[in-house]
């Protein structure tokens, strides 16, 4: 018997397998899984054409970009509306009105910018103000928008300040840049190196503050004091005040203190003789160090001189009394042609001697020079009409290192009640006590104050002694060791006070460690020391205590033979 399938009823559900409708759900999911890596694909290949469009794009901009020219801004018009469509530039020092681009504000430009020009002549791109240029000198700001300056040429223009300069934080003797084609001035220059070397300061030192130089006080005094005092009677004897003055000398002697009391005197004689203390003109005391005006770029040394003469100029003419002091004067204005330091003196001294003579013209201003080695100095620098007065500042003798130690060692000071007991306490003779006990133990012509044995060229030797060494500088700091002593003593309990065995232990201590004495390495700085004139110093032989009771008096006269 054949059977015969079953025909389907219509309408029945016919659902696929279970097993095949995962089969197809798998499927999908993995063709759209690959359809989606596809797309990422596809868009990252498209995005990076994109890219290399771009690229390639801007490279040909850049290829066939026209190009540009750079102007200085020099003027920003404006309608009476308040619209700007044109700005005044100057073009390779050409004054030029150019059309402003549509897409500039008008109000972002200020004078002083650089802009871009294109070739069409358009104003196109507003740039950075410059920071370079000629370096000129402020005088005087006229206004808001102009001033007036010096270039290095000596020559007084009229310049527009940038935008970006504040007339009111201007001061004359500033340094700007400026481009001088376009009459602007760009930018405010930082030049610090003058102001550190130069301290226009105030000094508050006396005549009465120096001790031991009582000569040489009147003789400044005369050839300064005076033409500032009476300027109507040199007038009348048609006598031309001094420019200046060398103080020349061993060191620690007291140059840069007399140069202080020049100051603090002229002072008082510019505000006149019922002005005590110069209450009526402060002075200016501009200190500078001889080797650190030295610079190793060219022409920068000089550049420094012309501005500290300048400086005193400006101070000048405030009516204040103006004192140079130039400290270590060997070391700057050397003798010309000594080829020491590759002869950069042969362009710093004329420097100096023409603003020497140029200080011809100027009241107030004295010029003070200070040196150890005078010798080595340029002649041109010392004659007659520059450096008019010459004074020598030598080593105290006893009466002088006596008038030096009253200015330190004082009556009023906290005294050792032992010593004041033995005078009776009378202050005043208790001090005096102390420092002629200080004089007589420095000044002793002891074996035990010998302290070097100088020979010289023609074989002479000269044995010298502590007392043949001692400063203004050294007596301050004897005085000044044995008042931190008593001061150790009286906070350990003890009295304290200033008394003969302390002072005496600081001279000996001072002696060991004066730095006159054991700074010299070598003849030339032996001389300096020394301070003998005249004669050429060999060598020298330096003394020790320890050396000197080793020796016995047999060494002592091996060193005078």
């Amino acid at each position: 018997m054949v059977s015969v399938p079953e025909t389907p009823v219509v309408g029945e559900n016919l659902t696929p397998s279970p097993s095949f409708a995962s089969h197809q759900l798998r499927e999908a999911r993995a063709q759209a899984v690959s359809l989606a890596e596809k797309n990422e694909r596809l868009a990252a290949a498209l995005s990076h054409a994109r890219d290399q469009i771009a690229e390639l794009g801007a490279q040909l901009d850049a290829v066939t970009l026209p190009p540009v020219t750079l102007a200085l801004l020099t003027g920003v018009e404006q309608d009476p509306g308040g619209r700007c469509s044109e700005v005044e530039v100057a073009m390779a020092g050409r004054p030029m009105r150019l059309g402003l681009h549509p897409s500039l504000d008008p109000q972002d430009l200020t004078v002083g910018q650089l802009v871009a020009v294109s070739d069409q002549m358009l104003v196109v791109d507003a740039l950075g103000a410059p920071d370079t240029g000629e370096a000129v000198t402020l005088e005087e700001v006229l206004d808001s928008h102009r001033a007036l300056v010096t270039t290095g040429s000596g020559a007084t223009r009229v310049l527009r300040l940038a935008g970006g300069l504040d007339a009111g934080t201007l001061t004359p003797g500033d340094t700007l840049a400026a481009d001088l084609r376009a009459d602007v001035a760009t930018a405010l220059i930082e030049r610090t190196s003058v102001e550190e070397l130069v301290i226009t300061e105030t000094p508050d030192v006396s005549w009465q503050d120096i001790g031991g130089l009582g000569l040489q006080i009147e003789e400044i005094r005369d050839a300064l004091e005076l033409p500032f005092a009476h300027p109507e009677l040199y007038r009348s004897y048609h006598l031309r005040a001094p420019k200046g003055l060398l103080l020349y000398g061993p060191p620690g002697c007291g140059k840069t203190l007399i140069a202080k009391a020049v100051a603090t005197s002229l002072a008082s004689s510019a505000g006149g003789q019922d002005a005590p203390g110069g209450a009526g003109k402060s002075a200016a005391f501009l200190n500078i160090k001889g080797p650190e005006l030295l610079s190793k770029f060219v022409g920068e040394t000089e550049r420094q001189i012309r501005a500290i003469f300048e400086q005193a100029r400006k101070v000048a003419a405030e009516d204040r009394p103006v004192v140079i002091f130039f400290d270590e004067m060997e070391a700057l204005f050397r003798t010309r042609g000594t080829g020491v330091s590759s002869d950069v003196e042969t362009m710093i001294v004329p420097q100096v001697l023409a603003e020497i003579d140029g200080v011809e013209s100027l009241r107030n201003v004295v010029i003070i020079g200070a040196s150890n080695r005078e010798d080595m100095i340029d002649p041109a620098i010392l004659r007659p009409g520059r450096l008019d007065v010459k004074i020598r500042i030598d080593r105290p003798d006893q009466a002088g290192a006596r008038e030096i130690l009253a200015k330190h060692l004082r009556s009023n000071l906290p005294l050792d009640p032992g010593e004041l007991a033995a005078h009776d306490g009378d202050r005043e003779a208790t001090a005096a006590a102390m420092r002629q006990e200080v004089v007589a133990a420095i000044y002793a012509r002891t074996q035990a104050n010998a302290v070097l044995v100088v020979t010289f060229a023609s074989g002479r030797q000269e044995t010298l002694y502590l007392g043949d060494l001692v400063s203004g500088a050294m007596l301050a700091a004897v005085v000044a060791r044995a008042k931190t002593a008593a001061i150790k003593d009286e906070l350990a309990g003890g009295p304290g006070g200033l008394s003969t065995p302390r002072l005496l232990a600081a001279v000996e201590a001072e002696a060991r460690q004066n730095e006159e004495i054991t700074a010299a390495t070598n003849p030339e700085g032996w001389a300096r020391v020394v301070g003998h004139r005249g004669e050429t110093i060999l060598s020298v032989t330096r003394l020790g205590a320890a050396q000197d009771e080793a020796s016995g008096p047999s060494g002592a006269k091996e060193a005078h033979a």
